[in-house]
């Protein structure tokens, strides 16, 4: 299989939350994996593919919790692959420390 991704992934294992564009109820999950271009979450309830989310998550090596935008790619029996939009200064720089730490 080839490679395709752009950024390399590092693991990671956080509980995270995750709200559907247009949906009020946020689900629970968890983080797997990560890197500047997006996120594994492991959960029961996957959005659909291509539906926008909005991941809360308070990462490895942060004081505070990130909403982190992103929309779903790929789907499958337990998790959703999520690719991140534009992130903030702050949350890029700890995915950055992550990656570079555990990848």
């Amino acid at each position: 299989m080839i490679e395709q991704r752009r950024y390399a992934r590092a693991t990671i294992d956080c509980t995270l939350s995750f709200v559907i564009k247009g949906q009020a109820d946020a689900h629970e999950g968890v983080g797997k994996d990560i890197s500047v271009g997006g996120m594994f979450i492991e959960t029961v309830q996957p959005a659909r593919f291509g539906a926008e989310v909005v991941v809360h998550v308070k990462l490895p090596g942060a004081s505070e919790t990130f909403a982190l935008p992103g929309t779903v790619r790929w789907v499958r029996d337990g998790g959703m692959g999520v690719q991140f939009g534009l992130l903030g200064a702050a949350p890029t720089h700890v995915i950055t420390e992550i990656s570079r730490n555990r990848g």
